[in-house]
C-alpha cells in the first residue's frame, strides 16, 4: 500500500468540497471531486471554500475505500481547515487516517514566520506559505507548498501543458494543463477557461492511474 501513501501525501487534498456553475473567484463555493484508481470510483474529495481565495476559509474532506475482493484493502480519511488571508495560509488544522496511521498537522501564521506542529516535530516556516491549494491556480506560482498531511514544506516545480481537452462527465471541455512535480509526486492538474479547477491525475507506482474529477 506504499503506493497509495506516496500519492495521497501530495493530495490534500488541499487538498483541499455538487454540480459548479460559479467563477472560481466567487465569494462562497463547493468542489466535490469524485476519486478514481484505474477508472473505478473509490470514493470523493469535497472542498467548500468561504470568500474570496485570497482571504478565503476552506474545509475540505477526503474518503477512499480500494476494495480487492470485496475486502477493503486501503482506506483513507482526511479532513483540513485552513483560513487564509492576503493570499497567504494564515492558520490550518489537519487530520489524516491513512489505512490506520494517525497523523495530525497544526499551523499558524506568527509575527517571525508560519509555525507547524506535527505533535513530532516543530518547524518555523517563512511568514507567507501556500499548501497545494488546488482551488486556486495561484499556488503554481510557489517554489515550495506545504503539504497538510504531513507538515513538510516541499520543493516543487510547475510547467505549462498548453490548451488541451479533458473529460468530465463524458464531454470534453478545453482546458488550462499544468504538470507540478515535487518529491515522488508527479501530477497534472487542468483548469477551465475561468480559472476553475476540473481535474487531477497521477501515475503512481506500479502504473495505476489516480484521478480526480469535477462532480
Amino acid at each position: 500500500m506504499r503506493v497509495f501513501n506516496a500519492f495521497f501525501a501530495a493530495c490534500l487534498l488541499l487538498a483541499v468540497p455538487s454540480v459548479v456553475t460559479l467563477a472560481a473567484d466567487s465569494p462562497d463555493r463547493t468542489l466535490m471531486f469524485d476519486v478514481f484508481l484505474d477508472g473505478k470510483k473509490i470514493g470523493y474529495h469535497r472542498f467548500e471554500i468561504d470568500g474570496p481565495e485570497s482571504n478565503a476559509a476552506v474545509r475540505s474532506e477526503a474518503s477512499f475505500d480500494v476494495k480487492f475482493l470485496f475486502v477493503t484493502a486501503f482506506s483513507y480519511r482526511h479532513s483540513a481547515e485552513e483560513s487564509w488571508a492576503e493570499g497567504c495560509l494564515d492558520e490550518i488544522e489537519a487530520r489524516t487516517d491513512s489505512n490506520g496511521k494517525l497523523l495530525n498537522v497544526v499551523g499558524t501564521r506568527t509575527d517571525d514566520g508560519f509555525v507547524v506542529d506535527t505533535g513530532e516535530r516543530e518547524a518555523e516556516l517563512p511568514e507567507c506559505v501556500m499548501t497545494f491549494a488546488y482551488w486556486n491556480p495561484g499556488f503554481l506560482e510557489q517554489p515550495r507548498l506545504l503539504n497538510p498531511q504531513t507538515g513538510e514544506y516541499l520543493e516543487v516545480e510547475v510547467e505549462e501543458l498548453g490548451d488541451d481537452l479533458v473529460e468530465i462527465d463524458g464531454r470534453a471541455v478545453a482546458a488550462r494543463s499544468v504538470r507540478l512535480t515535487a518529491r515522488q509526486m508527479d501530477i497534472t492538474l487542468w483548469y477551465s477557461e475561468s480559472a476553475e479547477w476540473l481535474a487531477l491525475e497521477s501515475v503512481a507506482k506500479g502504473g495505476r492511474i489516480i484521478r480526480y474529477e469535477l462532480s
